[in-house]
């Protein structure tokens, strides 16, 4: 077990002392979110918006240009979704889980290419085109755009998304030598097949109470 912290740490090696110790912040909260988010709880923005401006600094420094954005627009997304969560149906209840409309995959498809092609001009004018993850890095915003638009809306797809951008990203970012990230995402794909069950019962069920 020690040899195996060792290796981790050494991925470390000449990182400065600073963005290692905000990596880790970042992913406590970041887990924080998506545990709040399985239980359908308001507190998933305020520790997501920590988790994503964290993130925001962290990946322009290392100059993951694609994996910056998504965090910026889970940023915003975080504040969108926070309103939206706590709109009222009535004096009691709030807005439901419900599943995605024809229109809305639509949407989500229109979303997902948009995405891509953003991304792809983001990367290329930025001359960033020079590794193989780079590729993959937009192939994964994408997904992840249209899951945190979806979770903003409480639709129940948005675990969907999550499940497939989270497996993708265990080996991406073990390579890229953020081991904690990357470990952050491994959980991350566990606790979203569990959110996807939660969801899937609470589904059309308004909730009286977004504490909990």
């Amino acid at each position: 077990m020690n040899h195996i912290f060792e290796w981790i740490f050494s991925q470390y090696d000449g990182i400065p002392v600073h963005l290692t110790v905000l990596e880790f912040i970042g992913v406590f909260f970041g887990f924080l979110s998506v545990y709040y988010s399985k239980r359908e709880n308001i507190l998933v923005f305020p520790t997501g918006i920590i988790s994503t401006a964290i993130f925001v600094y962290i990946l322009l420094v290392y100059g993951l240009l694609g994996d910056m954005l998504i965090n910026a627009y889970y940023f915003t997304m975080s504040i969108v979704g926070w309103y939206v969560w706590t709109r009222k149906v009535d004096e009691t209840h709030f807005v439901p889980i419900t599943s995605t409309t024809s229109k809305e995959k639509k949407y989500s498809l229109l979303l997902f290419l948009g995405t891509l092609v953003f991304v792809s001009l983001v990367y290329w004018y930025f001359d960033k085109f020079n590794n193989w993850t780079a590729y993959v890095d937009t192939f994964t915003t994408g997904i992840f755009f249209v899951g945190m638009w979806l979770m903003a809306k409480k639709k129940l797809e948005n675990w969907v998304y999550w499940i497939f951008g989270d497996i993708i990203s265990v080996p991406l970012y073990w390579y890229k030598g953020l081991i904690f990230t990357s470990l952050q995402y491994f959980l991350f794909t566990i606790i979203a097949i569990y959110g996807y069950l939660a969801w899937k019962k609470s589904l059309n069920k308004s909730p009286q109470t977004l504490l909990r």
